[in-house]
Formats: structure tokens, sequence, C-alpha cells
């Protein structure tokens, strides 16, 4: 069989070797693999494709009645083997022992593709697969490679998580997550990386939205945005007009919409703690635990701590186009739906500036340090995130964007690798930096190791003269990240 990623899929050298070494193994018995992802990340894509390099059988689940499902599972298996059923499954009982009973010699991929489908109509099915994998199933003898698909993670979650019946049975666990910010750049050709953050702020890098869903493709050019944003995302005869709407509506256990929009309206707003997101709501913070959970769990928001302030934290979008939908698109719906995209476009773009692009500028920042941090370090950072300092004597916070602190170490203060300030839209100038400096003096006070610390401003706008002459000085202590840069790592 071949094993050789098709060239026609862009990326996902990772995911692909890491699916190819699943399927080839040649360990005796019937292995299983779980692979997830929210929607139109490529998932099945990828699949279909290992299926056919390898000559394995891809079968999709559709919402149907389990009798429905079996014959057509059982059509699938007659088209892949050619031999007829001697008489038709009664249950997944008969189904699950047949195809692990059906390969035996060489290693065979099998897809159970929209697995969600078919657990909520047939509870009993994950357990079926556990006891046939187990001792004395007739997995044992059978070379079948079984991966089980799905992009309601929250559902998928569940299929591993405390006592439920596949844990501990299996053999890969792959969750296919958007491009990243430099491969989304490439698969939408944009060299420019200014407007490459412009348009990875809007869609992020979900496949599926620059192949199928945009369908002007991605603007020409940095003047051409604007009419891009209005003729794609913001024309409701486009793909993309509803799809927010529809990633949270796909959640299966989001049953009320209206709180989990609203809590997404909270933190696209700026509202980003727990206390926050309840002032905003009208909800107590316990009355919140369980949204925000299923939010979590879906991969649509994600709790990130507060580096320098123990026990807080701030929620964060992690899908582009939500933010976009909730700080743009939900409040002039109906002017949308009315064709007055450019209208609205004029009226949101400060908004759109100041609740989704500079959050994501930052957000790009931090993970720009990830990737850099042993470059710019000598050491791999033990965490990189965001906090707040507090300067008493000011009676004020010092937001502190990117902070990168080395691993803890059991003898000796924490250090702290960098303080990092990010600008979209403003010029940095010596007064970003002598926050930062003000920043790690007060850290010091706490008992940080700040004797290393290095000063990085990042900003999309550019520097002054002034700040530029500072980190000619300085070279290893005031570092300068314009976009250029965030497109100048690997990763």
């Amino acid at each position: 069989m071949s094993t050789a990623k098709p060239a026609h899929i862009f990326d996902r050298e990772r995911e692909w070797q890491g699916l190819a070494a699943f399927v080839t193994d040649t360990t005796p018995g019937a292995t299983l693999g779980v692979v997830s992802g929210r929607r139109r990340q490529g998932k099945s894509f990828l699949l279909q494709a290992l299926a056919r390099e390898t000559g394995g059988l891809y079968f999709a689940a559709t919402e149907a009645t389990e009798a429905e499902s079996l014959r057509l599972f059982a059509d699938a298996l007659l088209r892949h083997t050619r031999q007829p059923l001697e008489q038709p499954f009664r249950d997944w009982d008969d189904a699950v022992r047949y195809l692990f009973r059906q390969f035996r010699s060489t290693p065979v991929l099998v897809v159970l593709d929209e697995f969600p489908f078919l657990s909520r109509v047939s509870p009993a099915l994950p357990s079926i697969i556990q006891r046939e994998l187990g001792p004395g199933g007739t997995g044992a003898n059978s070379s079948v490679r079984l991966v089980l698909c799905g992009s309601a993670m929250s559902v998928m979650g569940r299929i591993l998580s405390g006592r439920a019946p596949l844990r501990g049975r299996l053999s890969l666990e792959l969750v296919v997550q958007p491009f990243r910010y430099i491969e989304a750049a490439a698969f939408w050709g944009i060299a420019d990386p200014y407007l490459a953050i412009l348009v990875h702020s809007v869609v992020g890098g979900t496949p599926a939205y620059g192949r199928e869903l945009a369908r002007g493709g991605s603007p020409s050019s940095r003047d051409d945005f604007d009419a891009w944003v209005a003729r794609t995302v913001l024309n409701p005869q486009s793909p993309l007009f509803r799809e927010a709407r529809y990633l949270l509506a796909e959640e299966s256990d989001i049953r009320e919409p209206a709180i989990y929009h609203s809590v997404l309206a909270a933190i696209a707003s700026g509202n980003t703690t727990n206390g926050a997101i309840g002032g905003y709501t009208g909800r107590r913070s316990d009355e919140l635990t369980h949204p925000l959970t299923v939010l979590e769990d879906s991969g649509l928001i994600t709790r990130e701590p507060d580096l320098f302030r123990r026990g807080r934290a701030n929620y964060r979008i992690t899908e582009p186009l939500i933010s976009f939908y909730e700080a743009v698109m939900r409040r002039y719906w109906a002017e949308l739906e009315l064709g007055l995209a450019e209208a609205v476009w004029r009226s949101a773009k400060v908004s759109f500036s100041a609740r989704v692009l500079c959050p994501h500028f930052e957000a790009l920042c931090r993970l720009w340090a990830t990737f850099a941090g042993a470059d710019l370090f000598g050491e791999v950072p033990g965490e990189i995130g965001h906090g707040v300092v507090n300067d008493p004597a000011e009676r004020a916070q010092i937001e502190v964007d990117v902070a990168a602190l080395a691993a803890a170490s059991p003898t000796g203060p924490r250090r702290v690798l960098s303080l990092g300030d990010c600008k979209w839209g403003e010029v940095m100038g010596l007064r970003h930096l002598a926050r930062l400096s003000r920043a790690r003096d007060l850290l010091a006070v706490k008992k940080y190791d700040t004797r290393s610390t290095a000063f990085v401003c990042y900003s999309a706008a550019g520097f002054d003269r002034g700040l530029r002459a500072a980190a000619k000085r300085d070279p290893g202590r005031v570092l300068l990240i314009g976009p250029e840069d965030l497109y100048n790592v690997g990763g």
C-alpha cells in the first residue's frame, strides 16, 4: 500500500505521518484511533485521501436511525469487499464483530466518520467496540485499523474521558487544528504579512474558508481588504455569512444558544474575566460555569491564566470568525441581510480594530514568542502568556501583553525572560519601553528574577526614532518586532 501524502493535500505533514504510521502498524490485533477537530478543518478530506491511498474503507455516517445506519454501513462493506452478507446486521454487535472478522491479514484502515451521529442513536456502540477490542473479543485476531472521527468536540471528548468505555484503548489520538497563521498565509496565497494578519483576524486558519466558502478568494492587496470583507463575510449571499452561527449550532451540548451567544459577545467586547462576563450577561458566576465549560470543551474559547496574579484568568475566543461575528456582525444583522455591507463596514471598522484585530494581534505575538523562544532567550520558555502587574504607587495596573517566564526552579526565584507590549495601529516609542521597564522593576520587588529580562515591542504601525535608537544601543535587551518578523519563524 502507498502511504505517500498526495500532492493535492496542503501542509498537514505531521497529521499525515501520524495517520500513516497508525495504518501501517503491524502489531497483532485490531487497533483504535480517534480523529477530532471542529468542522471544516479537513479531517474527512485527510481520511478520505488516506483510505484511497491505502485501500481502506471510508464510511461517512448521516443523521439516521440505527437500522438505516446499519444498512448503509453494510452497503459500504459490500462495495469494499465485494462479498455479500449472509444476513443483514441486526445491531451493531453483529456489525462490529463481522467487521473485525472480515480483515485478518494485512492492516486495513476502516474509518467511521461523523461518529457522533452513530453514537447518538446507538449509545452502546462505544461499549461494543471496547468489548471487541478487549481480551476475548474478535479484535484480537483482526487487522482492522479503526478510526472514529467527529466534529462535535464535546461529544468526541466524552468518548475518551473519565470512565468512558474507550478510555485506554487508543493507539492514536489526533486533533486536526486550523492552520497556524504562517501556514494560513501560504494557503491563502498572501505574501504581505500585514495583510495576512488582517485576513487571519477574520477567518483564521480554517482550510474550507479559503477553499470552499470565500468565493472571491483572498484580497489582492491591503487596499482591497475592505472590499473583500464586504463581498465575503458581510455578504448575505456568501456561505461565510452565516458560518459563525452554524459553528455554535452544530455543538450538540448547546441547547440554549442565547446564553452562549451572550457569553461570546461579552468576551468579544473585552469582558474577558468571569466577573466581567457575568456583569455583561446579567448572570451570576455560578450560572456561567456550565456554558463556559461547554464552550471550552467545544474548542471555541480558551481560559488563559494571568502569569502574575495567581487564580486570575481571562477567556479568549479561539475561532476568529466567531469573534468577528460577535463584535461586528451580530449588532448589524438586519442591515447586513438588507445588503448594506459597505455601510455597515464603514461604521464597524473602529469596533473591528479595537475588539477583534488588536486582541488577535496580541495572540499571534504570543504564538510567535512560543515559536521563537529558544532562539530569542537561549532556552525554551516554561510559560508564555499575558499578565497584569499592580503598581501601588501609581494606583494603576500595567498590562503585559506577552510575558515569557523560564521554567519554575525549585531552588530560586522565577526568571522573567521577556516582557512585551503589543500595538496594532500605534507607532511605539520610548514611553512604551518605560512602561515595560516599570513592570520589570515591580516584578523584581515581588522576588522575580529580572536581571536578564528582555523588553519586546510588537507593532504593526512601526517604531519612532527614539525607540529604534534604544534598540540599536542594546540589541540584546530591547527587541522591535513587526509583522514581517512574525512570519520569519518556523514552527
